[in-house]
């Protein structure tokens, strides 16, 4: 059986990327090894007849002093009409035909048919010129963009409160502004077949072990996607195991946070067009720590992630304990709570497993929903519906007293992670939990944990492993694992990523 579907398996991959090569081909097979000529109107023609004339394709016809007829071509929308006006065309009119990198802040040359297309799209514009056999493209990139501002899903206490934005190269200048090393290397790259997303690859060359830089952009380079539209695309179909539910790879909106990263040797990923970076490899233990954790004294940042951890606990375990305790072990619980708890369940009709499911159900709508409102309606929804709800249910004698706290808490608890992904793996991962807890108890309980614990440990990130630096141990690596220690004894970076320059700190003594 396992055979057939792997073989089955193999013969949809293939047909897929069949189909995308397909899509592909047809798109630019006409052009990939078409020149420009010397005839304008014949390029125009070219041009116009591969974008298929679209309404927003504009042709401004003009000559230049010398008497050459000339075009620029342009998609209206995408670019600063000011710059086309006042830099290239006042610059050609008004001064001799020798066109150089005085008209624009970015020239370049080809007479490839392609690349012409591809710069049209990028909105750039492209100049031609009767008798010229070469194309001129300019920067004259102008659509409407949102500026920097601060990050919408991680909050900020202590830190810098200026996040990525959709432009590629405003966010890899936010990564330049912090980290001014001649050491950190941008790789460009193109993605998707229709799309043609531009994504930069960065990391610290003498750092970043070259294999795991090597094997990052070359499953990049493997992708035959049709539309890369953000950066969960290339999340998914990078990571090492796409059918788990804890992410592998690290995404956010703080540039100070891929900065920490690329110097622990490690690398980011951004994506034209989304606010959202990513880190690779990840560990576990990155995804309840906050770059606010080292922007604090040491023992308040232990402590805040401390806090963290029993958060997390709590949100994947809670409700099940209570199902277990209620429904199989009442025994382990002092006689005065089991008189209370009994007491709220009287006019319960439901076992606790049926009343924790309805609950949690009735949370993650009202989350949900709360979440797809407009804003000012949303948390007030949330709030107010929750309110509203559990007191009704009690009322109703649908779920009992205790249960309500139980969820609150939990939902509490479960918004004290600082990555969104991994909350929504913890939320997921409570109701198979829940169920054990209603069919074997505690029992069921300890062997969800062991179930879990053996995916982690056999769970990989680019040939690191995920449990890292607790399996395998790495003492150094568990400086900054449940507490962080004094940065004066954070002497050297953690090994698991296979960094080159250990060293983060030099030793008093090495300064004397």
């Amino acid at each position: 059986m396992s055979q057939f579907w792997n073989a089955w398996k193999k013969r949809k991959e293939s047909l897929r990327d069949q189909s995308l090569q397909q899509h592909a081909s047809k798109s630019m097979e006409s052009v990939d090894d078409v020149t420009i000529t010397t005839d304008l109107d014949e390029n125009i023609a070219l041009i116009e007849h591969q974008l298929g004339k679209s309404d927003d394709l504009v042709v401004r016809r003009f000559q230049v002093k010398t008497g050459q007829d000339a075009a620029l071509v342009f998609l209206d929308g995408m670019v600063d009409c000011d710059v086309i006006s006042q830099y290239i065309i006042q610059n050609l009119t008004s001064s001799s035909i020798t066109y150089d990198k005085s008209a624009t802040n970015e020239l370049e040359t080809t007479t490839g048919l392609r690349q012409i297309i591809r710069n049209i799209l990028s909105g750039n514009t492209v100049l031609m010129i009767e008798g010229e056999t070469e194309a001129y493209l300019n920067n004259t990139r102008g659509w409407a963009r949102r500026g920097v501002e601060e990050p919408q899903t991680e909050s900020v206490v202590r830190g810098p409160r200026d996040g990525f934005c959709e432009t590629l190269m405003v966010n890899a200048s936010l990564v330049r502004f912090r980290l001014k090393d001649p050491n950190l290397r941008v790789r460009h790259m193109i993605v998707g077949q229709r799309t043609q997303t531009d994504i930069f690859v960065l990391y610290i060359e003498g750092l970043a072990h070259p294999p795991i830089v090597e094997e990052i952009i070359s499953r990049l380079e493997k992708l035959n996607l049709d539309a890369v539209l953000e950066s969960g695309y290339i999340e998914q179909m990078i990571q090492d195991n796409r059918y788990s539910p804890f992410p592998q790879i690290q995404n956010t909106e703080r540039p100070d946070k891929v900065v920490a990263n690329l110097l622990e040797g490690k690398v980011g990923i951004l994506v034209d067009g989304t606010p959202f970076a990513l880190i690779a490899p990840s560990v576990f233990s990155q995804f309840y720590q906050s770059p606010e954790d080292y922007y604090e004294r040491f023992y308040i940042a232990s402590l805040i992630r401390f806090i963290r951890i029993i958060s997390i606990s709590i949100a994947l375990l809670l409700p099940s304990l209570y199902i277990a305790f209620s429904s199989f072990h009442p025994e382990m619980i002092p006689s005065r709570l089991v008189i209370a708890m009994a007491a709220g369940r009287s006019t319960v009709p439901f076992p606790s497993l049926v009343e924790a499911l309805i609950m949690e159900m009735a949370i993650e709508i009202l989350r949900e929903a709360s979440v797809r409102l407009p804003g000012p309606i949303g948390p007030t929804i949330g709030i107010v519906g929750a309110l509203v709800v559990g007191e009704a249910a009690v009322s109703a004698g649908l779920v009992s007293p205790i249960m309500v706290i139980i969820v609150a808490v939990t939902t509490i608890g479960s918004f004290a992670s600082p990555s969104y992904s991994a909350a929504i793996a913890i939320r997921m991962l409570r109701f198979p939990v829940m169920l054990l807890a209603g069919m074997f108890g505690l029992y069921g309980i300890m062997l969800f944990i062991i179930l879990i614990l053996v995916h982690l440990s056999s769970l990989k990130s680019f040939g690191v492993p995920y449990m890292s630096p607790l399996s395998p141990l790495n003492l150094q690596g568990m400086k900054d694992l449940f507490l962080r220690v004094p940065y004066h004894l954070m002497t050297k970076r953690p090994t698991m990523f296979r960094v080159h320059d250990k060293i983060r700190l030099k030793e008093e003594d090495d300064q004397s």
